[in-house]
């Protein structure tokens, strides 16, 4: 692809400091606060949320887990969820015996629909996990209180949307626990790598433990716990990514402007920000009867349109779920993603609208 959906913007810096993690050979540590680097990012982190802490793990995925252990969540427990979203927020669920119940999304934004969510909740139930989706801020006020009245945790998911803002704050802080992703193609990059960000001083020493196999000093293991620890290079990368996500982000919604105003006269829906919204636009995403052939069109142009989540968590072989999620099923057939990221220019913003107008028209 000559442009691929996402692509990780590397640097000369992030090349040097890892040079210098490799030249120190201090490639890692155990020690409960972690590596030097991965310090330095918790705090860059944090300040950039505006979170009291920010604990460093190996993924997204190890974010979840962490903030579900955290939680004491486990076998017998329903953690709710939208099945319209990557296979990892169900799985950390699954991974700490506990079972995902999936809640249908709203078409506005493909986030969890809270009046759904009102109606899936049995006295197993003790988490809700809404999703980010995209970048997009899940309806989180309305989850939350929905939450609060039925003494439920909540876990954001913001793996995709960090940066993104509604009313002035930053997703993963409005709840107890919010949980990064740093993988490759995300706004921002470790490599592979995630976070978990908390005001709860007490979690914050909880999650320490839980992402070293509970220790809190040396072979004193207390709690579960395994081995979620952030390397050294990927924290030396994710320090230097984080001083420019301002940037990339700038960009990203500079491009996502240009795009929704070539796009708007077309009978397709474009994605928009609600009244207080600010999209980091992780994915620019259209809905479409024409998806098959735009896709290919868009492909066979070199431009990496794709498909997020044409089959739908529930729809998996492993979860293999006959529960009806209209509005999912609806998006799993009907979304397409397009680049918007720093390196994708005007040309190629016009090509991509051309391509489209072609192709619906």
């Amino acid at each position: 692809m000559k442009i691929p959906i996402n692509v990780p913007i590397i640097g000369k810096e992030e090349i040097n400091e890892v040079h210098s993690v490799l030249k120190e050979k201090s490639l890692t540590s155990s020690a409960n606060s972690g590596g030097k680097r991965v310090q330095e990012f918790e705090q860059l982190l944090s300040s950039f949320v505006k979170s009291k802490f920010a604990i460093a793990v190996n993924s997204g995925t190890a974010a979840l887990q962490a903030a579900l252990y955290a939680m004491d969540i486990k076998e017998g427990d329903e953690v709710l969820l939208p099945s319209f979203t990557f296979v990892a927020t169900a799985n950390a669920v699954v991974s700490v015996g506990a079972k995902p119940v999936f809640v249908d999304i709203v078409k506005e934004n493909y986030t969890m629909d809270p009046d759904v969510l009102k109606k899936k909740i049995t006295k197993k139930s003790k988490a809700v996990i809404p999703v980010h989706l995209y970048g997009n801020v899940a309806y989180i006020d309305e989850i939350i209180e929905i939450a609060n009245k039925h003494d439920l945790g909540v876990i954001e998911d913001a793996a995709q949307s960090l940066g993104s803002m509604y009313k002035g704050r930053h997703t993963g802080t409005f709840s107890k626990l919010g949980c990064f992703s740093m993988y490759a193609a995300k706004v921002m990059t470790s490599g592979e790598g995630g976070a978990v960000v908390t005001n709860d001083k007490k979690l914050f020493e909880k999650l320490k433990q839980i992402r070293n196999h509970g220790m809190l000093r040396g072979y004193d293991t207390r709690i579960l716990g395994l081995n979620l620890r952030l390397p050294e290079i990927n924290a030396a990368i994710a320090k230097v990514q984080i001083k420019k996500l301002r940037k990339f982000i700038i960009q990203r919604r500079a491009n996502a402007k240009i795009l929704t105003n070539l796009l708007s006269d077309l009978n397709i829906t474009i994605p928009y920000e609600r009244k207080g919204e600010k999209v980091n636009w992780y994915l620019y995403t259209i809905a479409t009867k024409n998806r098959g052939s735009l896709m290919k069109k868009l492909n066979s142009e070199g431009i990496g349109a794709s498909v997020y989540y044409s089959q739908p968590v529930h729809k998996t072989p492993f979860y293999n779920n006959k529960l009806k999620l209209p509005v999912t099923e609806w998006a799993a057939s009907h979304v397409l993603s397009l680049p918007v990221h720093p390196l994708v220019n005007k040309h190629n913003l016009h090509q991509i609208s051309k391509i489209i107008h072609k192709v619906v028209k």
